[in-house]
């Protein structure tokens, strides 16, 4: 039996994708969440075969929580279904670890060959995506490493990605169970790495960054 954990904001398409996963003998879903740091808590407690993700979610994208899974759920494969047909999210899934991106257009047919694909710990990719994203990956690969997106911290990054929401210090600071002036040392920080002096450049940054989505 392969465990599936599923993780995107839309309740209707999370409950829709559940009942169907249900009617396949071989594979039982164990748990979902609506955010990335709910989904990250549960799926360090219930260990699934494989996760499910969707890149635009609330708290941490995907791409964030497929790159931490490596240190609380090694075993786990990550598997980005997502409406973005855009090669640089599927290139920056792989890099943060996915073995799995496939769109959300493809058959429900196509997905279950996925995740049983991804559990087995090989890599799936949507056909219509696949060349492309493969030779830009190959491409990636053989530049110099890029370091930029690890200026920051896990927590910056966390951060930053809340600040880009729209959430307030205060907000931030219940959502994340830490103090107020944490927080703001962490923005001064976050500002002070990028070279950028307020909000609205935090934000440009982030879309650029594909770290939030329009």
């Amino acid at each position: 039996m392969i465990t599936v954990f599923l993780a995107d904001d839309h309740q209707m398409f999370r409950q829709g994708l559940r009942t169907l996963l249900a009617s396949t003998s071989d594979i039982d879903v164990i748990g979902e969440a609506s955010d990335g740091q709910q989904c990250l808590r549960q799926i360090e407690q219930l260990q699934p075969d494989v996760a499910v993700l969707d890149i635009a979610m609330p708290g941490l994208s995907g791409i964030e929580v497929t790159r931490r899974l490596k240190k609380i759920a090694p075993r786990t494969g990550a598997m980005i279904l997502t409406m973005h047909a855009d090669c640089y999210y599927a290139v920056e899934s792989l890099k943060a670890g996915a073995l799995g991106y496939m769109l959300k257009e493809e058959s429900f047919d196509m997905l279950i060959d996925a995740i049983r694909t991804v559990a087995t710990g090989r890599m799936f990719i949507s056909p219509t995506l696949e060349t492309p994203v493969l030779k830009e990956f190959i491409g990636v690969a053989r530049q110099s490493a890029d370091t930029s997106g690890n200026i920051l911290t896990e927590r910056e990054q966390e951060i930053l990605q809340l600040v880009a929401e729209g959430m307030t210090n205060q907000e931030i600071a219940t959502k994340l169970s830490i103090s107020v002036s944490t927080v703001d040392t962490h923005r001064k920080n976050i500002m002070a790495k990028l070279d950028i002096h307020s909000v609205a450049g935090l934000v440009k940054y982030a879309i650029r960054h594909k770290i939030v989505t329009l």
